[in-house]
């Protein structure tokens, strides 16, 4: 059974950064997908950056790129996001969330990941 742990969130003013992690147990020799997941009020849930334990590759999408990165450190299963430049409209809930990676595709879909960490809040006040 994976497990997700997610830490790093907090308040922050504009223009701030933070750096939230994910440590992830229970792989069982199995490549997964992990993807950073947010909910802002009112929003459907959205994925921010995706990452493969198998190769290692992360990918940050497009609404994103220039101001998040994702980063994966194997040797201790764990998942980072950096974030900078922050915006009021960054404030949500930031979820760590995985997939088998059966097909080898990961998934832009939030409904396509099984397993979920409970979230760390992130607020950006302007």
């Amino acid at each position: 059974q994976v497990q997700l742990v997610e830490s790093g969130g907090g308040s922050v003013q504009a223009g701030g950064s933070l750096r939230l992690s994910c440590a992830a147990s229970g792989y069982t020799n199995k490549a997964y997908c992990l993807a950073w997941v947010r909910q802002r009020p009112g929003k459907e849930r959205e994925a921010v950056a995706r990452s493969s334990t198998r190769d290692g590759s992360t990918y940050v999408y497009d609404s994103m790129k220039g101001r998040f990165t994702a980063s994966q450190d194997n040797a201790k299963n764990t998942l980072y996001l950096q974030m900078n430049s922050l915006k009021s409209e960054d404030t949500a809930m930031y979820y760590c969330a995985a997939h088998l990676l059966g097909s080898g595709v990961c998934w832009s879909s939030a409904g396509r990941y099984d397993y979920w960490g409970q979230g760390t809040q992130v607020t950006v006040s302007s």
